[in-house]
């Protein structure tokens, strides 16, 4: 049974910083590519950021660019998202997603396991 588990959530003030952690079970994420997506109250489920199943490339939103780092380390079967200088409207539940395949994508259709989300909230 794949399962993907999200840590690393909380509260923090703006400005503040967060590391999310999406550790796997069941599914080699050596093999898939892989996403974190985010949604807050009231609204549609977004695109955070995606990387290739090698960590070759990488692609973000254009609201986290250069706040945000998705990173990968298959030996512990483990993605990352590094969350800086924090806003407000960063406040969301994030899903780390798998991708079976190589390809990142920015679509939440084209992914086919997903974890159960992590609660991030920014204090203004």
């Amino acid at each position: 049974q794949v399962q993907l588990v999200e840590s690393g959530g909380g509260l923090v003030q703006a400005g503040g910083s967060l590391r999310l952690s999406c550790v796997a079970s069941g599914l080699t994420l050596s093999s898939c590519a892989m996403g974190w997506f985010r949604q807050a109250p009231g609204k549609e489920r977004e695109f955070v950021a995606a990387i290739t199943w090698g960590g070759s490339r990488r692609n973000y939103a254009d609201s986290v660019k250069g706040r945000f780092t998705i990173s990968r380390d298959n030996a512990k079967n483990t993605v990352y998202l590094q969350m800086n200088s924090l806003k407000p409207e960063d406040t969301a539940v994030y899903y780390c997603a798998a991708r079976r395949g190589s390809s990142s994508s920015y679509y939440s259709s084209a992914y086919d396991y997903w974890g159960q989300g992590t609660q991030v909230t920014v204090s203004s």
